[in-house]
């Protein structure tokens, strides 16, 4: 017999079954089921690099259009795939990306007090920001390799963190942990955007590279054997390693830290090594590029600068064009320095290199005629790269300066380089004292005449390379010091017979720092020749910027050059870069390249952004605390000499290269010179018991 308490709980059982009944029906919540498709192809690992609280919270990201296919850090090209797939999306390949480490510090970086509290960086940090007299490295605490679930980062021998980029996922944890900064994920695109910044680890030598190259990275590559490594370290920065290695004047020597102690290091000579070891082994290294973009972009300009920006805007997924005006590319390369210090094979080679990426060429084409800003949108360029150079020359404004048998020395330089006539006499006066002047009256000589220099200033003044003025001289130029010219003399026919010159002697130091050469009245002299060549400076072309109406839309500086914004070498015209000569005036080939790789940069972010930025904390002049000039605890060891391939009188009637590499012995000794130094730190000579990153390294003392 059923009981009244019973059927009451039967009662309340069926009330409560209807009403939970309606309320599935009114607060029922549908979850997509993409969402579980999604989760069960995830890697499963709950890391939280990529942002989400678990794979469950990144499905729900991808799902609501919030994460791309590639959302798992752990998982790579093969789950994304199948994220694509149940989500009915294209799938691309995703560029790799790992931690990157910017220290090279650790044990060698000096301690301001003693530290006894949490071994951890951040609470570390948080007292006086740290031990280290470092301001920006690693504190070595290894709070990084507790954050990596994947084991792929460990605090090296040398006190700092190493990455094994086969373990390396990229989730993040351990930049998100490092309170230096130290730390960053970066991929192909990030290493080669990236800009010096106060807080990288900048030893000196790249705080001063135009070209922004990591010279001690690049180094202990080469130490090591990696010269692929070495190479694809130098690429990041700059695409022309061969040439440079020739004809830099390696500003970043001047800095070097070895050099107060006996000589800098011979970085350029390393560099050099490196690339010819390439062009030597008989195959290329694969240079890699980003998938493809479809954005036009045209490089006006086939000399370093527009060579540089091709490059770089071909390996982040562009389809640059280039306009050269010229029968060959390469522009002052090529018709600026002569093959002895710069054969034109070696630049073939290298420019081969560059155009293999997948870049058009359209040779013969001159800007504001054959082509203009308005027809390259009208074709489709969705951004322009101005870099013509700088050919137009400076005036002697004296009489009979058009005289024949007087020319520029660019103008003869480039009949050398196009190997035409050029005709040149038996007794050639040179005007200046740059390194135009010096390729001029070296190449000359090679053409069977009688060179004399003219400088209005002495040769401690010259701007020209110390080793281009010494090789001058032991070609046999004659040097005329403290000599203006006055004027041409001519005879009947119009034809140089002398120049007249007036002689100088220096007065009180200039703008440029360099005594004023101040004339000597009453000193006029005769000197005879019937060539003159003129190198005292040249400026960019800029009339080609101009519309039949006279007007330019561009801005043009009161020297003489286009202007731009200097970080993003934008102009006014928001679609339109620069860089190189055309910016800057005549300069160093390595500023063009540097100049060349900014302005891709640039215009990557506004093909792809929409919009170019850049980091408040950008390095532009040397950092002075980094600039100290005692180094102690380093020995004297000698530096090397590049050797030359032919003796000095045979050089007086060929074009073949002077220098040649250094040797394998020679190039391990120097990366052994190399302090491998950081803001602060750098390596005190080795103790005993100790070897060289170099194996069998010479060390001569």
């Amino acid at each position: 017999m059923i009981t009244s308490s019973v059927l009451v709980l039967l009662g309340i059982g069926f009330i409560s079954a209807v009403i939970l009944a309606v309320a599935s029906k009114l607060l029922y919540v549908y979850e997509d089921p993409r969402i579980a498709q999604v989760e069960s192809v995830l890697a499963g690992a709950n890391c939280g690099g990529c942002g989400y609280p678990g794979c469950a919270g990144a499905a729900q990201g991808v799902v609501e259009g919030k994460a791309g296919a590639n959302v798992c850090v752990i998982g790579g090209d093969e789950v994304a795939a199948k994220v694509a797939d149940i989500m009915g999306l294209e799938f691309a390949s995703t560029e790799k990306q790992t931690a990157f480490v910017d220290c090279t510090g650790g044990v060698r970086a000096e301690e301001t007090y003693e530290y006894h509290g949490v071994a951890d960086c951040r609470a570390q940090h948080m007292l006086y920001g740290g031990n280290k007299m470092c301001p920006e490295g690693c504190l070595g605490y290894g709070t990084c390799v507790t954050a990596c679930q994947f084991g792929a980062i460990e605090i090296g021998p040398d006190g700092y963190p190493v990455v094994d980029p086969n373990l390396c996922t990229a989730c993040g944890g351990c930049a998100q942990v490092c309170p230096r900064g130290v730390i960053t994920i970066r991929g192909m695109t990030a290493r080669i955007t990236h800009l010096n910044e106060l807080t990288d680890c900048l030893a000196p030598c790249r705080q001063r590279c135009p070209g922004q190259i990591n010279i001690p990275r690049y180094i202990e590559q080469v130490s090591r054997g990696d010269y692929a490594g070495a190479l694809e370290t130098i690429r990041e920065r700059i695409p022309m390693p061969l040439s440079i290695g020739r004809v830099c004047p390696h500003p970043c020597e001047g800095v070097c830290r070895r050099g107060h102690v006996d000589e800098p290091v011979g970085i350029n000579m390393i560099k050099r090594f490196a690339a010819d070891w390439e062009m030597n082994s008989g195959t290329r290294l694969p240079i890699s590029c980003a998938p493809e973009t479809g954005r036009k972009v045209a490089v006006v300009g086939g000399g370093p600068a527009g060579l540089s920006c091709a490059f770089f805007l071909r390996r982040l997924g562009h389809s640059p064009t280039i306009f050269e005006s010229m029968p060959e590319l390469g522009g002052q390369l090529r018709y600026g320095i002569p093959e002895y210090r710069l054969p034109n094979a070696v630049l073939d080679w290298e420019i081969e290199g560059i155009l293999n990426l997948g870049i058009e060429v359209r040779h013969e084409h001159n800007f504001g005629t054959d082509f203009t800003l308005k027809t390259l949108e009208e074709e489709g360029f969705e951004a322009v790269f101005l870099g013509v150079g700088a050919w137009m020359n400076m005036n002697l404004r004296i009489d009979n300066e058009n005289a024949k048998g007087v020319e520029t020395g660019t103008e003869f330089l480039t009949k050398v380089g196009l190997g035409v006539d050029t005709g040149i006499g038996k007794k050639v006066v040179v005007i200046g004292g740059g390194n135009t002047a010096i390729d001029t009256s070296r190449s000359s000589v090679r053409l069977g005449a009688h060179v004399t220099l003219m400088y209005r200033r002495t040769r401690n003044e010259m701007p020209a390379h110390i080793e281009e003025i010494v090789g001058s001289e032991e070609e046999g130029v004659n040097y005329l010091f403290l000599s203006a010219p006055k004027r041409i003399i001519t005879d009947d026919d119009g034809h140089v017979t002398h120049v007249e010159y007036i002689k100088m002697e220096l007065g009180e130091p200039d703008a440029s720092g360099r005594r004023r050469p101040v004339p000597i009245e009453g000193s006029e002299t005769l000197i005879e020749c019937d060539t003159v060549y003129t190198a005292i400076g040249q400026k960019p072309e800029l009339s080609c910027l101009y519309d039949g109406s006279g007007t330019c839309t561009l801005e043009e500086t009161r020297w003489r050059t286009l202007g731009a914004h200097p970080d993003t070498l934008q102009t006014a015209l928001p679609h339109v870069f620069t860089g190189g000569d055309m910016h800057t005036g005549p300069a160093l080939v390595i500023t063009a390249l540097g100049e060349g790789r900014k302005a891709a940069r640039s215009i990557h972010q506004l093909l792809t952004e929409g919009r170019i930025h850049y980091s408040s904390q950008l390095q532009r002049e040397l950092i002075p605390y980094t600039m100290f000039t005692d180094v102690p605890d380093v020995g004297y060891r000698r530096r090397s000499e590049l050797p030359h391939q032919i003796e000095c009188d045979e050089r007086k009637c060929t074009f073949k290269e002077i220098e040649g590499p250094l040797g394998l012995a020679d190039v391990k000794h120097e990366t052994c010179r190399c302090l491998r130094c950081g803001l602060t730190c750098y390596n005190r000579d080795l103790t005993e018991g100790q070897e060289c990153l170099a194996e069998d390294c010479v060390k001569n003392p």
